[in-house]
């Protein structure tokens, strides 16, 4: 990375002034050493290098020798080795976070911010003085008002604070705190290890052309190191690189990632490499190195001056929702690295690539997070963890997401209407008594669509329409021009040739989650949903004739449809994107359950919500505010009327399919897995999902998905770096390490609490060792009663054909 502003003394002072007046040479201070000064002006010739000792610059004094092991391991089947260890903490200052609560100085404010002298530059000086030395946040508060003020972009306030004041903080911290875990990890001390190397390069005329600084360069072995918190590598770097190799032939070169270097990032190291071994004939040229690492800044949350969000916050929803539209942020709500990816996503692609382009302009040193603002992919994003629920304490969280394969190019967005449902959901879960979870479209039931408090939520939308979607996908799947709806109507029963099928009924339900619970929270490790189907009759009649079939018949088509048809629905939902928002609310419905079963034992923050059945603070939002349960069910008359689909068999007729669901999430099955399984099949998990609530770029090992979280204090200092002593010559460990030990598993969670109530005392536990079938007990088709004839919020797939008369052609 790029450690242009402590290059020299000069510059450390400039960059200091900078810093301290708005920011308003950043850009021009910290891109000019990392680029090619005048690449194309002529040949490169002579590269002078210069550097301070590692060991002195990062650790603070001289090792005599350089150790046997110092250095990065190779992979000795190529140029690129992968870190077989667990991912490992490094911290680094950022104070200035604490401050996002504040809004734009008002006029009175910045009369105030420029009262300490006329000079913008000596007004930040002196608010600087004042604030370091009364250590009152609202005199940091004016000083940060004064950098603001001697900015001259025009920027708003929190554009400025977010992508300029805490950027170049950020920017100043990360990456040297990066630069000295690397030192110290793989021991680059001694008089062979050389830091923040100054590289020039000259023409045969003796004019500099290019400039270029490595984090670090061995002088024995001749190796350029550049090290890479978020594994990104920049292009104009990349361009000096190859100037420098064309003088330096004897020299290698390094990559260093602190994630997981994508696809791209890899082509990068690899066509270098490849130039450089066709061009010298030796191996191994140019290396890449990869080795998990999670940064932790040092932020300490201060109340009226930092931002709290209403994400997951049982504080910010009160007893009554007048209570909870009156609470400040400031006495309630959330704050950690999951809610700072949210806020700085784009809520469109263009804005995402708008935001994403600036803080890759912005970012000298390399310190984004894994793929910058768009590095997410918010429409995977899931809770999957809730802890911490002691009263007036909250609740701690963290989100799983997948991350973006080319973030520069499609950046993820939306991140804020995904984390709304999200949570959202986990309230609607909470306030309705679980017998109203469900929806049901049956044209024979126009009065049981859903429960009407539930239709005025958006975890109710996304029930019914994924209902209506499923029903649209199980029509697709029988189409004869695909190889399984061929051989679908083969194996159906015949009347006159032609193939028959029974009407029936289909619903989405939850299959039991896969869970664990302990260090008093609980990780959602998976939560599969199921697609299920019957026959059954509707007294509605739909747009044609069917078939009289016997019972044996009957038995016949529906199990076609099991083994042919109903794997195929079951798949897309639970793994394609447009039933992303399906299982975002359920894995909610998960926690939300977990929560019901700890505050029946000891009252929690939660318990004002819990079957209070009230859910007017989380309604519909935009762009579904004024979104209607009648609409889909009107649509799905329609279809039953008139058929969905219509497809031509080669049995010489025309066939309509048309088919109506039920999604029931009355209840929530899940099994605690064992400490052991937990331990062996996410290992390092529970160590993630811990750093998540700190770290806003915590990958999953060397996965594609990262977690992000907070918590009701947001407080991230005092911990997270994995500090170990000074640098002896110990063997690089090889191979990877075992599980800890297995403590014995936690006591199982409770069965649920009777709908409707809140009960004071625990509930019996679960024979079997595991998590209760949780919800309602009670069959859905007795509350409705049993003229309604529910049938556990199912729906029906009805069909109807036509044979058409074939003209003779005599």
């Amino acid at each position: 990375m790029n450690r242009s502003i402590q290059a020299s003394r000069g510059w450390r002072l400039i960059g200091r002034l900078a810093a301290a007046c708005g920011l308003a040479g950043a850009m021009t201070l910290t891109g000019l050493p990392g680029s090619g000064l005048d690449a194309a002006s002529a040949a490169p010739t002579t590269v002078k290098i210069g550097g301070q000792r590692c060991d002195t610059k990062h650790l603070g004094r001289p090792y005599a020798t350089t150790p046997r092991n110092s250095g990065f391991p190779d992979d000795p089947t190529g140029n690129f080795a992968v870190w077989a260890g667990d991912p490992k903490n490094y911290n680094y200052d950022l104070p200035g976070q604490a401050y996002d609560g504040l809004g734009a100085p008002t006029e009175a404010q910045k009369t105030q911010a420029r009262s300490q002298d006329p000079d913008p530059k000596k007004n930040c000086d002196k608010w600087s003085k004042i604030a370091a030395a009364s250590g009152k946040p609202s005199d940091k508060a004016m000083e940060i008002y004064a950098r603001y003020l001697a900015n001259k972009e025009g920027l708003s306030f929190k554009h400025w604070f977010d992508k300029r004041y805490i950027r170049n903080e950020t920017n100043n911290h990360k990456g040297s705190s990066f630069e000295r875990r690397l030192v110290k990890d793989f021991q680059l001390v001694g008089p062979d290890w050389l830091c923040e190397v100054k590289v020039e390069v000259f023409d045969e005329n003796g004019k500099k052309i290019a400039e270029r600084r490595y984090d670090a360069y061995n002088q024995k072995t001749k190796e350029f190191n550049e090290f890479k918190s978020n594994s990104k590598l920049r292009n104009d770097q990349l361009k000096v690189d190859r100037m420098i190799a064309e003088v330096k032939k004897d020299h290698t070169f390094r990559f260093n990632g602190g994630k997981t270097f994508t696809k791209g990032e890899r082509g990068k190291i690899d066509r270098f490499n490849q130039e450089l071994e066709q061009s010298r004939g030796k191996a191994n040229q140019v290396r890449g190195f990869q080795r998990q690492y999670n940064a932790i800044p040092q932020t300490k949350p201060i109340r009226g001056y930092s931002q709290y969000d209403k994400w997951f916050a049982p504080g910010c929803a009160g007893a009554t929702a007048q209570s909870a539209q009156a609470a400040p942020a400031s006495s309630c709500g959330t704050r950690g690295p999951a809610n700072d990816r949210i806020k700085g996503s784009g809520r469109t692609l263009d804005e995402a690539k708008r935001i994403q382009a600036e803080a890759r302009r912005f970012d000298t040193r390399g310190t984004l997070p894994r793929g910058g603002p768009g590095g997410i992919d918010f429409t995977t994003l899931e809770l999957r963890y809730v802890g911490g629920l002691e009263k007036g304490k909250g609740m701690a969280y963290s989100m799983k997401a997948d991350l973006m394969p080319d973030p520069d190019e499609t950046p993820g967005f939306g991140g804020e209407a995904k984390m709304t449902m999200a949570s959202d959901a986990l309230f609607t879960w909470l306030a309705l008594t679980p017998d109203r979870m469900w929806v049901n479209l049956n044209p024979d039931q126009p009065d049981t669509i859903m429960d009407k408090e539930f239709a005025k939520t958006d975890a109710g939308r996304v029930l019914l329409q994924a209902d209506m979607e499923m029903k649209r996908d199980f029509g697709r799947a029988m189409d004869p021009e695909t190889a399984v709806g061929d051989r679908f109507w083969d194996s159906l029963p015949r009347r006159n040739g032609f193939p028959c099928l029974h009407s029936g009924r289909y619903w989405i339900e939850p299959e039991p989650a896969k869970v664990r619970e302990q260090d008093g929270g609980l990780y959602i490790l998976d939560a599969p949903l199921n697609v299920k189907s019957v026959a059954q009759d509707y007294d509605t009649p739909g747009p044609g004739k069917g078939c009289d079939l016997t019972q044996a018949e009957i038995r016949q088509g529906q199990a076609s449809i099991d083994t042919m048809l109903t794997p195929i629905v079951k798949k897309l939902v639970n793994e394609a994107p447009k039933y992303a928002d399906l299982r975002r609310v359920y894995t909610s419905r998960v926690a939300a359950e977990w929560i019901r079963e700890q505050d029946a034992r000891k009252a929690s923050d939660f318990r004002p919500v819990i079957n209070s059945n009230d859910v007017s603070r989380w309604p519909l939002r935009a762009p579904n505010a004024d979104w209607d349960k009648k609409t889909v069910f009107d649509e799905m008359v329609k279809s039953f009327k008139e058929g969905d689909f219509k497809y031509e068999l080669k049995y010489g007729g025309e066939v309509a399919v048309y088919m109506i669901g039920g999604v029931d999430f009355t209840k929530a099955p899940k099994r605690n897995i064992s400490q052991t399984r937990f331990n062996v099949e996410n290992r390092t998990l529970d160590t993630t999902t811990k750093t998540s609530l700190q770290s806003d770029d915590t990958s999953y090992r060397d996965t594609d998905i990262a977690y992000a979280g907070g918590d009701a204090t947001g407080d991230t200092s005092g911990g997270g770096d994995d500090d170990d002593p000074t640098p002896t010559p110990t063997p690089h460990p090889t191979g990877t390490p075992q599980p800890t030990g297995t403590p014995a598993p936690t006591t199982p969670a409770p069965a649920p609490s009777t709908p409707g109530t809140v009960p004071t005392t625990p509930p019996a536990h679960d024979p079997d060792g595991g998590l209760a079938d949780t919800g309602s007990g009670t069959p859905v088709g007795l509350l409705v009663t049993v003229a309604a004839s529910l049938a556990a919020a199912g729906g029906a797939l009805t069909w109807w054909m036509r044979r058409r008369r074939r003209e003779s052609a005599h």
